[in-house]
């Protein structure tokens, strides 16, 4: 059955999509950036190109998914490399870091939106506008829009709206970029971002889907969907072994479970 409210949203999207014409859009490959990919594709066919940035910041799983949706979807998609590694600002990791990234993403992309007379947009949602995100300062300030706030999609509507359209990524677990795993204060390297990626990939190849390794120094502190973490009790040995062989030396299991951007509180410093 379509909801009569979420069907009127998606026919909002499509006219600001039409109406901005041509669109460069900041494909992360989760639920929100990909969804906005999707309706532009199909809105704007060609008029409407998918960008993805790669950096170690960006899983090469999430990469790989990238790759797969534009093959299953028939869009332009383009990886570009960024470089927010070389800005100090951003390796500092104040509680603007993501600023600087999407100071970073511009850079790279609104070049590329230029010479295609296009306008970059992001998956940004009206839940989004809520949280902690200096990023969409950064972005609107280099000209890029939000269509999904234009339209009034929330994160639920998101999600929604793409299983409606038959979208696997409807239910994809959220995927932000792997320095939202380092605490405010702790500097952002290659190596953090390494082993924070190796240990995440080892505990989803045992099965868990919501997982968040946050990098206390030695010691990773995993964050795992509530529904899962009697199994995670039970698969304790499997974990220990696939985190450790990331480089932690101590592997802790948050009780409270996974929580989204739970590190974006503005001052939190990593400990001692």
């Amino acid at each position: 059955m379509i909801d009569p409210a979420l069907d009127s949203k998606l026919d909002a999207l499509r006219a600001e999509l039409q109406r901005l014409g041509r669109v460069v859009v900041a494909f992360s490959g989760g639920a929100d950036s990909a969804f906005l990919a999707a309706v532009a594709n199909q809105t704007l066919g060609d008029r409407a190109h998918a960008v993805t940035a790669v950096s170690p910041s960006l899983a090469g799983s999430e990469r790989d998914d990238c790759d797969a949706l534009r093959q299953e979807w028939g869009m332009r998609w383009t990886p570009v490399v960024t470089d927010e590694m070389a800005r100090a600002a951003y390796r500092l990791n104040d509680s603007d870091r993501c600023y600087h990234c999407k100071a970073e993403l511009m850079d790279v992309v609104g070049p590329l939106a230029a010479a295609e007379g296009a306008t970059v947009v992001l998956g940004v949602n009206t839940d989004d506008l809520t949280d902690h995100r200096p990023g969409q300062r950064a972005a609107l300030e280099a000209g890029a829009e939000f269509p999904l706030v234009t339209a009034g999609f929330s994160k639920d509507d998101v999600r929604d709206a793409s299983r409606q359209l038959g979208l696997r990524t409807w239910n994809k677990p959220a995927a932000a970029c792997l320095a939202s795993r380092i605490p405010t204060g702790t500097p952002v390297t290659i190596g953090v971002l390494s082993a924070v990626e190796r240990a995440e990939a080892a505990i989803k190849r045992l099965g868990f889907t919501d997982v968040r390794v946050r990098h206390y120094g030695e010691t990773a502190r995993i964050e795992i969907g509530v529904g899962e973490l009697a199994r995670a009790i039970e698969d304790r040995v499997a974990i220990v072994d696939g985190v450790k062989a990331a480089g932690y030396r101590y592997v802790t299991l948050d009780l409270e479970g996974f929580r989204s951007g739970n590190l974006n509180t503005v001052g939190v410093r990593s400990p001692a």
